[in-house]
């Protein structure tokens, strides 16, 4: 088991009752465990910045009617099999797809990859979300 540390934290009282707030809102059992998740954010984010291997998804919405636009977008995911893992597709309604893919790989190609999908004409919205392999967080 680990070892766990008790440490005190001063806060101007104004950010401490947004917090609690924020702990409610969010559901988090305690003042630990919301602060443990915001640690374990800020490490992630460290991750990206410093292009290490990392995980993801990238989520997007297109319009299959799109010309060529299915072709492209299975053209592009072929381009970067390496770094994706997984996909979902979707069928929202008539004219509206979404699909999900999971990546993984360095975060500068990964963030290649959701740009180029992106970017493609006829894609409608699209968001790369970040997350982490889990190697060194507790």
């Amino acid at each position: 088991m680990k070892k766990l540390v008790r440490f005190g934290v001063s806060l101007d009282h104004h950010l401490l009752d947004a917090f609690d707030r924020h702990i409610g809102q969010r559901n988090y059992t305690n003042r630990s465990e919301a602060l443990r998740y915001l640690i374990r954010d800020d490490l992630v984010g460290r991750e990206w910045d410093q292009n290490r291997e990392t995980i993801g998804t990238i989520t997007f919405v297109y319009d299959h009617h799109v010309r060529d636009l299915t072709r492209k977008l299975t053209h592009i995911q072929h381009d970067f099999q390496g770094h994706i893992m997984a996909g979902m597709h979707v069928h929202l309604d008539h004219d509206h797809c979404l699909e999900v893919l999971v990546v993984k790989g360095k975060a500068l190609d990964i963030r290649k990859v959701a740009d180029t999908l992106v970017a493609v004409k006829g894609v409608k919205h699209g968001k790369l979300t970040m997350t982490t392999t889990g190697k060194g967080l507790s």
